[in-house]
C-alpha cells in the first residue's frame, strides 16, 4: 500500500497526488478536517473533495484516477455518485505495456502444521468430500455426507457434500467449465478421499470427469452411479467411510509458508476496505510468496482500471500480454451480454463510500501486494506456479471463491466492510475492514483489520500472520464452526 501522507482521526488521504480523502468517521457540515471546512456531511467511508473540481475534471484516489467530476465540486463537499462517473468505456489497448517486475525479498522461515500429500501439494484439513456431478443427486451426496459423517473415524476433520444445481442441459464450454471446477475440486489438497455421485443421464458424465483426473488422484476417487445403484446413499456412505478409514492415519507436520497457497478476495467491500483489510491481505500474500509460496488473485471485473499495476509487476512480456488478454476478454463478455463494463460497484459497495469501479479496482488489487505476477489462468484451471497467479472468474463471491479453492488455495482470505455468512471449500478467513462490523458480526468475522489505523500494516501484519498460521494449522474460521461450506459454479451458456 502506497504509504499515506495525511491523516487525521477524522480523514485519511493516502497519496500526495490524491484529490480526495476518506472519512474515518461520519463527519458533519461545517466541520474543520485535513485543513478544509466541509461543505456536506460526509458518512464513514466516503470521501470528501481535498480540492475544487471542475466539470470533467479527473478526481484521483490511491494516487490514480478514479472517475470524472460531472459538475463542479467545491472543496470539502462530498464526492460520490452525484458527482462522480466512472471513466470506463470498453477494451483497451495493452500494446504498450511493459513488465517490470517487482524486487522479491526473503522472508525468516515460519511453520505451520498441514498434512503432506503425495502429489507434493499441502492439505490444511484431512477431510472427505462428497461430489455430485449433476444437481439432480444433489440431496443424494447431502445424505451420503451426513451420515457418513455421523460415523466418520478419528484423524477426519469432517465428511462434507459440495453441491451445485448444475451437469444436465449444458452444451460445450459451459459444460467443460463446470467439468473442470468439479475436477480440480476432486484433487484439492484438504480432500484426502473424494465420492463423485452421479445420476447416469446427465451431460456430465462420470467417466469423463474422471477421464480429467491425473491416474495418480483417482486413486483417493470413488464414483457412484445412482441409477445403476440398488441403494446409492448405502453405496456412497461405504465408499466415504472406506477412503476416511484410509486418511485416518495422516498426521499434521511442520511445513514452511511455501506450502501454502492462498487465495485471495474481496466481498461487501467498503470505502475503508482499499485503505485496511484489502493491503492487510497484500501484505500476506507479499509475505508468502517471498517464502516461495503461491497466492491467487482473480474477480477479473473488479480490476478493470487498475490492471496496470498488475501488468507493471509481471513476471515476463508474455505473462503481461496474457493479463492485458484477459481483461479485453472478460470486457467483450460484458458488451456481448449487452452490459456496460463499469456496471460495478454493488449497491452495498455505494453505500459504504465506493463511487465507480475504478475506485473499487484500485482497493482490491492492493490484496495481491507487490508481488510477481509469475502466471495468468483460465476457469477451472488449476495454479502451475509460485508466486501471484491471475485466476479468471467473476466478482461473484460464491463463484470466485469456488474458483479458488479449485485452482487449489487450500486457505482463502476474504476481505469485507458489510460482512457475509458464507464460507467455502477451503478455510475461509473473514477479514473485517472497520472494527465497528468485527464488534457487531463476531460469530462471522475472524479478524479485524481495522486495527490497521491505529496499529498500521506491519503491527496488523504480524497479527494476522499469527492467526493464518493457526487456521492452517487446524483451528475452525468461524464460517466452520457455523457449517457455512458451499460451491457455485459459473454459468455462461446456453442450457438446453
Amino acid at each position: 500500500m502506497t504509504p499515506v501522507v495525511m491523516t487525521s482521526t477524522s480523514a485519511l488521504r493516502i497519496h500526495p497526488d490524491d484529490s480526495v480523502a476518506t472519512a474515518l468517521r461520519d463527519l458533519s457540515a461545517g466541520e474543520a478536517v485535513l485543513g478544509i471546512t466541509l461543505a456536506d456531511p460526509v458518512p464513514r467511508g466516503h470521501k470528501l473533495a481535498l480540492v475544487a473540481h471542475r466539470a470533467g475534471d479527473v478526481v484521483r484516489k490511491f494516487g490514480h484516477p478514479i472517475g470524472v467530476a460531472t459538475r463542479e465540486i467545491v472543496a470539502g463537499a462530498h464526492v460520490h455518485t452525484h458527482n462522480l462517473a466512472t471513466a470506463l468505456a470498453g477494451e483497451a489497448d495493452y500494446a504498450g505495456a511493459a513488465a517490470q517486475p517487482a524486487r522479491r525479498e526473503d522472508a525468516a522461515p515460519l511453520l505451520w502444521h498441514g498434512y503432506a500429500r503425495a502429489d507434493g501439494q499441502a492439505g490444511t484439513r484431512n477431510e472427505i468430500w462428497v461430489l455430485p456431478t449433476v444437481g439432480c443427486v444433489a440431496r443424494t451426496a447431502q445424505k451420503i455426507a451426513a451420515r457418513a459423517d455421523a460415523r466418520r473415524p478419528d484423524g477426519i476433520d469432517g465428511i462434507h457434500a459440495f453441491i451445485h444445481p448444475f451437469g444436465c442441459s449444458q452444451l460445450g464450454g459451459d459444460l467443460d467449465g463446470t467439468r473442470a471446477v468439479l475436477a480440480a475440486l476432486a484433487q484439492h489438497p484438504n480432500a484426502a478421499g473424494v465420492v463423485l455421485v452421479g445420476l447416469g443421464c446427465e451431460s456430465n458424465q462420470l467417466a469423463a470427469l474422471v477421464e480429467r483426473l491425473p491416474v495418480d488422484a483417482r486413486a483417493r476417487v470413488r464414483s457412484i452411479g445412482a441409477q445403476a445403484a440398488a441403494d446409492e446413499v448405502a453405496d456412497g456412505v461405504a465408499a466415504a467411510l472406506d477412503l476416511a478409514g484410509r486418511a485416518g492415519g495422516a498426521r499434521r507436520e511442520p511445513m514452511g509458508l511455501d506450502r501454502l497457497v492462498l487465495g485471495v478476495k474481496c466481498g461487501g467491500s467498503d470505502g475503508l476496505s482499499g485503505l485496511t483489510a484489502n493491503p492487510l491481505v497484500g501484505a500476506m500474500t507479499d509475505r508468502v510468496t517471498a517464502a516461495g509460496g503461491s497466492a491467487i488473485l482473480t474477480e477479473i471485473p473488479e480490476i478493470f482500471g487498475a490492471e496496470h499495476l498488475l501488468m507493471a509487476r509481471a513476471a515476463d512480456r508474455e505473462c503481461c500480454a496474457a493479463i492485458g488478454a484477459l481483461v479485453n476478454r472478460f470486457k467483450r463478455y460484458f458488451l456481448d451480454h449487452g452490459e456496460p463494463v463499469s456496471e460495478n460497484p454493488s449497491p452495498g459497495n455505494i453505500a459504504g463510500g465506493i463511487t465507480t469501479l475504478e475506485e473499487k479496482s484500485l482497493g482490491a488489487v492492493q490484496k495481491g501486494g507487490q508481488a510477481v505476477v509469475t502466471d495468468v489462468i483460465d476457469y477451472g484451471a488449476r495454479t502451475r506456479r509460485r508466486g501471484l497467479t491471475l485466476l479468471e472468474a467473476p466478482g461473484n463471491d460464491a463463484v470466485s471463491s469456488t474458483a479458488l479453492a479449485a485452482a487449489g488455495a487450500n486457505l482463502i482470505l476474504f476481505t469485507t466492510g458489510r460482512g457475509t455468512p458464507l464460507g467455502f471449500p477451503a478455510p475461509t478467513v473473514k477479514i473485517a475492514s472497520n472494527t465497528d462490523l468485527a464488534a457487531r458480526k463476531p460469530g462471522w468475522i475472524d479478524f479485524d483489520a481495522g486495527c490497521v489505523l491505529d496499529q498500521g500494516v506491519a503491527a496488523a501484519g504480524a497479527a494476522l500472520l499469527a492467526r493464518i498460521v493457526a487456521i492452517a494449522s487446524g483451528e475452525a474460521t468461524a464460517a466452520e464452526r457455523n457449517d457455512e461450506r458451499e460451491i457455485a459454479i459459473w454459468k455462461r451458456g446456453v442450457t438446453l
